[in-house]
């Protein structure tokens, strides 16, 4: 089935808000005006707009969520966002940590003849580089349990799935310490008072903060 045609601008607002639903459950305007970098009012005009067609629902003080039909036209573009990332990476060789701000552009110019040729000529790819699940056609998503590294225990074991937050500069920070998905991780200590997180990765400590340890989503080893 053809996806319901919007425009690159509704796509956007409608993918950072499920982004942020699935961070803390409900997107704020606040938080949408920081993401897509305009004014408060400009996103409560567009939130209106977004109401109008059915795509959202928004109370005050309460926060946006999407609808069903809202719901459907975000993971479409998670979808194409994740594939032309693998692109980038399997493809034309770019940079792990650089990826996720080309695909945002990508992202808007896939169009159905293109998604399914190229899902193919990736060998129909599971996840992003960053380890997060690509989206089905039908708009399934499937991944391994996982937890943030921030909730693993002291000697606790696992290897990491998946990052969460694709920032630039996090994930080229992360590469350089090789905490990457497939990279096998154990926790020697976490210190008190919300401090820092010492993981043994590739057989060297590394100290994390916690802010970055939530963000790496690991499989827990038994």
């Amino acid at each position: 089935m053809s996806r319901q045609i919007v425009s690159p601008t509704v796509e956007e607002y409608l993918e950072q808000i499920y982004r942020l639903e699935q961070e803390w459950g409900v997107a704020r305007t606040g938080h949408i005006a920081e993401i897509v970098g305009v004014s408060l009012g400009t996103v409560t005009n567009t939130i209106e707009a977004l109401k109008h067609q059915q795509l959202v629902t928004h109370e005050p003080y309460k926060g946006v969520k999407l609808t069903d039909a809202g719901l459907r036209i975000a993971v479409d573009v998670i979808r194409r966002h994740r594939l032309a990332e693998r692109l980038l990476t399997d493809f034309l060789k770019l940079n792990w940590s650089s990826v996720h701000e080309h695909a945002c552009r990508l992202e808007h110019a896939i169009t159905d003849v293109l998604t399914k040729p190229l899902e193919k000529a990736l060998g129909h790819p599971t996840s992003c580089p960053h380890g997060n699940p690509i989206p089905k056609a039908c708009g399934g998503i499937l991944e391994e349990a996982s937890q943030s590294l921030i909730d693993l225990p002291e000697g606790g074991k696992g290897v990491v799935a998946k990052i969460v937050k694709e920032n630039h500069e996090v994930l080229e920070y992360l590469l350089t310490i090789n905490l990457v998905p497939g990279t096998p991780i154990e926790v020697v200590e976490k210190a008190p008072f919300n401090g820092p997180i010492t993981l043994q990765i590739n057989g060297r400590r590394r100290p994390i903060s916690r802010t970055l340890a939530s963000i790496v989503w690991v499989k827990q080893e038994d």
